[in-house]
């Protein structure tokens, strides 16, 4: 049974892995090769940047108990010590105003207030804040997916570079092969110094171009790193991508229910609706119950040299009722709901912004995923046909019906082929997997990537949601992304299989030295 990568939200274990058929790749690289399920799960567990999204979304979280806390009752406690050092009145009006002001006094009071009315503001706080939290949860499995789109990417990347700087050693190799029969037979009187020009020319070209690629394919493999965290070493050919859409419109269908940003920008949306009556509240009555203690002691100084004996501490307990009523505060209310309703009015904007961008990404995948498609079959015929012109070219220039420009050309034509097949294979790839990222199918839990458990953002969400005590902190942060500090510097060296087509020189009578890929 082919395993697949499936686009459905629920799967069965049986259906939620990553290994399908084998796509088509013009190099095949040995066996015990790196997979693009295991660069995967090593960018899903240590690529920084989903990382850092997943602990956005944990402080994301939090808002929901701070907008609660507003709601909640809150308890504070007072207290002080203070001594009067000088008093300025006659030692009489000392004596008999130290009721008023004792020597010494310590005060302490504690507080309790319970909100029972805010005008909504709370509850439209905490509602706002759940639906952001919901907003986050969709713009992490959209950078989850942007994260694996990226990786594939870089996967084809490195194996389409690769192929290309094969294919081009091997060609140096040839023209190289090429020029010292030229010469050879240059001497004998068999060529022309022209036929020597042309192969010369052709072998610099060659060389430049191998350099061009090598550039390239170093570019890839560090790029590869950076995503992936770990160098590629022989990668093999990706798993074929099955259940992509019939047509673009069912693409679309299915990407406007499922598209995680848009899902997280209609969500963003919704949050603002409640920020409006959030900033309404400011204008309504405030009604609280208030109940408090108070202690005193005046340390023995209260109404000293009066003779009259007076209580030096005591306590007392008060309860009541506190209402506030907004009479004007400067127009500042109306100002924040304008302020709320132009954000709202942003909110709803950049929604179809994002409705607009899921519906031109997820078209134009499919259309770039179609044209690659056609063009690996034309690429594969045109392979096939330059195969076989060039042996035809060799086998009539031997009999001197063709000139070495003639094979020059054909090797080239072949050349070209090849590496258009190759670029359209990983282009192919890459627009089916955006294509299936465009949809909202390409994020771990469709991938079933086996890496252990996968991050659950509702988990920690739950752990926090009802907490109320102010020292529940939670664990220092640690680095999870890992650094590729100690990663070595990439090079260009290839070690696939070279087309033993390519290998045989211009001159067939010249033995063909053993090739080694630089």
């Amino acid at each position: 049974m082919t395993d697949r990568i499936s686009p459905q939200r629920c799967l069965s274990p049986a259906r939620r892995l990553l290994l399908g058929g084998v796509a088509v790749a013009l190099i095949v690289p040995p066996a015990g090769a790196d997979t693009l399920r295991e660069a995967l799960v090593k960018a899903y567990n240590t690529n920084p940047t989903l990382n850092a999204q997943r602990a956005a979304q944990r402080a994301n979280d939090e808002n929901v108990p701070i907008a609660r806390a507003s709601g909640l009752p809150s308890i504070s406690a007072n207290g002080n010590y203070t001594e009067n050092l000088s008093d300025s009145s006659s030692n009489a009006a000392s004596s008999s105003n130290s009721f008023a002001s004792p020597a010494r006094q310590i005060l302490s009071s504690a507080n309790l207030s319970i909100p029972i009315f805010s005008g909504g503001a709370v509850r439209n706080s905490v509602a706002a804040a759940r639906v952001r939290v919901d907003a986050g949860r969709d713009t992490l499995r959209g950078t989850e997916g942007d994260l694996f789109t990226a990786v594939v990417g870089a996967y084809m990347d490195v194996i389409r570079d690769e192929a290309i700087v094969s294919l081009n050693l091997q060609n140096v190799h040839v023209l190289d092969v090429n020029l010292q029969a030229s010469k050879d037979r240059f001497q004998v009187g068999d060529l022309t110094r022209t036929d020597v020009a042309q192969s010369d020319a052709r072998l610099a070209v060659a060389r430049s171009q191998l350099q061009t690629a090598q550039s390239r394919l170093i570019g890839s493999r560090e790029n590869y790193i950076r995503l992936v965290g770990s160098a590629p070493a022989n990668l093999e050919a990706p798993p074929a991508l099955p259940n992509l859409p019939s047509s673009p419109d069912t693409a679309v269908d299915v990407a406007l229910k499922d598209n995680p940003t848009l899902l997280a920008a209609q969500k963003n949306r919704d949050a603002t609706r409640f920020d409006v009556d959030v900033a309404r509240a400011q204008r309504l009555p405030k009604l609280s119950v208030v109940v408090g203690g108070n202690y005193y002691n005046y340390l023995g100084s209260l109404g000293a040299g009066t003779g009259v004996r007076v209580g030096q501490a005591g306590t007392s307990t008060t309860a009541g009722v506190a209402l506030t009523v907004p009479l004007f505060q400067g127009g500042r209310p109306a100002a924040e709901v304008r302020q709320a309703q132009a954000l709202r009015g942003q909110a709803i904007e950049r929604a179809t912004d994002a409705e607009r961008t899921v519906i031109s990404d997820a078209r134009s995948a499919y259309a770039v995923w179609q044209s690659s498609l056609e063009v690996i079959a034309s690429s594969e015929t045109a392979v096939s046909a330059n195969k076989l012109s060039l042996e035809g070219v060799r086998a009539e220039n031997s009999v001197g019906n063709r000139t070495i420009l003639d094979i020059l050309n054909a090797e080239q034509e072949l050349l070209n082929s090849q590496v258009t097949l190759v670029t359209a294979q990983r282009d192919a790839y890459v627009a089916g997997f955006a294509l299936l990222a465009a949809m909202g199918h390409a994020e771990a839990r469709d991938l079933g990537l086996d890496g252990g458990a996968l991050y659950d953002p509702v988990a920690h969400f739950n752990s926090v949601q009802h907490r109320i005590s102010d020292w529940s902190d939670g664990p220092a942060p640690k680095p999870v992304g890992t650094s590729t500090v100690g990663t070595p510097a990439q090079n260009a060296n290839v070690t696939t299989k070279l087309d033993p087509l390519l290998t045989t020189p211009v001159d067939t009578d010249t033995p063909n030295p053993p090739i080694a890929p630089k």
